[in-house]
This record gives C-alpha cells, sequence and structure tokens, in this order.
C-alpha cells in the first residue's frame, strides 16, 4: 500500500465531502482501538473542527487508558481536535432497569452489547447536530462488508466511512504511520461492548488477518469444499458471519407496491 498518498487521498475526500455538505467538521467516537484511533486521525489531518467523544459504558480501564492517550496526542499535535468524555454509565444502567424482570433471558447479553453501541451513536448524533458536524465511522472493510461485525444502527449509523476501505491490517499500517500510538495499533481489537475482555477474536473465531484471507478467497471464487484443515475452518467461520449478517450489508428491503394495486 502506498500509505502516504493513501493518507492523503482519504483526507481530500474527507475535506471535499464535509465541503460539499456546506457543515463544519466531524464528529468520532473513540474507544482506544486503533480503528477509532486512525479515523480521528485522519478527521484532524483535514485541519476541519473535530471533535473526539469518549463514551465509556462499564469499561475495561486498559480500553479507557488507550483513548484517554490517543485524544491527548491528538489535543497536543492539533489545534482543531475538542474531547469530551462522556461517561454513558448512568445512562445505560437506567436503561437496563426497563426490563429487569427479562434480563435473564438468553438473548439478554447480545441485546444490551448492541444497546451500548446505540446509545453511543444517539450521542454521536445529538453533537453533530449541536455542532453542524458530520459522524465519522470506524468500521474497516472487514467488519462492514466481510463478517458485518458491527451493530445496526449502532457504529454501523454514521454519515461517512472513510477508513471501509481498508482492510484491518492496512489500517494498523496507515495508524503508525500517522503516528498513533504503538499500545493502540497492536492492542488486540475488541468491540468493548461487553461487561468482560473479550477481543474480536473470542467473538469471531479467527483473527482478523485470516478473516482478511477468507474474505480474499470467496472474493475469487472458493468455496468451503477447496480447503481442509485450519483453513477450511477459517472459511468457514467467515461464510457463516457474511451470511448471518448479510441484512447489514444490504438495502432496507421495501415491500414494492404493484402498480395494478395502486
Amino acid at each position: 500500500m502506498k500509505t502516504k498518498h493513501v493518507a492523503d487521498h482519504i483526507i481530500n475526500w474527507l475535506n471535499t465531502y464535509v465541503e460539499k455538505s456546506n457543515l463544519d467538521g466531524f464528529v468520532i467516537g473513540v474507544s482506544g482501538g486503533v480503528d477509532s484511533a486512525l479515523t480521528s486521525t485522519l478527521c484532524a489531518n483535514t485541519g476541519k473542527p473535530t471533535l473526539c467523544l469518549e463514551m465509556p459504558i462499564h469499561q475495561e480501564s486498559n480500553q479507557v487508558n488507550r483513548a484517554n492517550r490517543h485524544t491527548s496526542w491528538l489535543t497536543e499535535n492539533f489545534s482543531n481536535v475538542r474531547v469530551k468524555v462522556l461517561s454513558l454509565n448512568a445512562l445505560y444502567d437506567s436503561f437496563f432497569q426497563l426490563d429487569a424482570a427479562g434480563n435473564k433471558n438468553t438473548n439478554t447479553p447480545l441485546s444490551l452489547a448492541n444497546t451500548r453501541s446505540r446509545l453511543r451513536m444517539t450521542t454521536l448524533y445529538y453533537f453533530a447536530s449541536k455542532e453542524r458536524f458530520l459522524v465519522a465511522g470506524t468500521g474497516n472493510k472487514v467488519e462492514d462488508f466481510g463478517v458485518g461485525f458491527y451493530t445496526k444502527y449502532g457504529d454501523g449509523g454514521v454519515d461517512v466511512s472513510p477508513i471501509a476501505d481498508l482492510m484491518k491490517s492496512e489500517v494498523r499500517e496507515l495508524a503508525a504511520h500517522l503516528g498513533v500510538h504503538d499500545s493502540i495499533v497492536h492492542a488486540a481489537p475488541t468491540d468493548g461492548l461487553w461487561d468482560d475482555n473479550r477481543t474480536d477474536e473470542d467473538q469471531l473465531g479467527a483473527t482478523y488477518d485470516e478473516l482478511e484471507w477468507a474474505m480474499e478467497q470467496q472474493k475469487n471464487g472458493k468455496t468451503t469444499a477447496d480447503f481442509t484443515g485450519r483453513e477450511k475452518a477459517i472459511f468457514s467461520t467467515y461464510e457463516n458471519h457474511h451470511k448471518m449478517n448479510k441484512h447489514k450489508m444490504v438495502p432496507i428491503p421495501i415491500c414494492v407496491i404493484p402498480q395494478q394495486l395502486k
């Protein structure tokens, strides 16, 4: 990858898009992961006002520490960056109590994890509307178009997706090029939506490097039958996630009324 040229291309694209939108800047949720670190750094490099929101919800301390380290680095290096730290613990806890009697349902942990993401999306759009900003998404190509590893109308609810055509390996490479701290670039990816320290790999059953490989194989027309052993398991894992989450990656189905019924 021509790293510098890719960075310049994304920064120019962001600048052009926000100017054509007649809006003033960007708001990004910063989690302590490399995707949000790269996205916020790219937005900062546009020179446009950039608001970074840290929105912990009973977050692991290592995630909070990485987010703080990154936003401190941004404000030290970019005068156009502001940071707000907004604990959403009370908001989440209040929501949790709305269905206290039903919280032992087996689907509840996943429902609550997705709720955390959707509360953050609502917060981002509150500030976007107030500040006349665009919400910049932090999803990469494997997450957004491969395995659908995001929350519908949560972290999937954005205005622009500056890194959605980059594989995770390319995200790391670009982040390192732009000066993102090594502890963030090389941290085990996690969505931070659970009450434990599970990683993305724990949830997906494969590393991002493995999923990138499977995504490329699918693009080349390969099927599970073409592989054996670990490769077969990885490809099958990728395919299962892709099929299960396809509804996130296609337009909302519309019931079209036949003309003769109108």
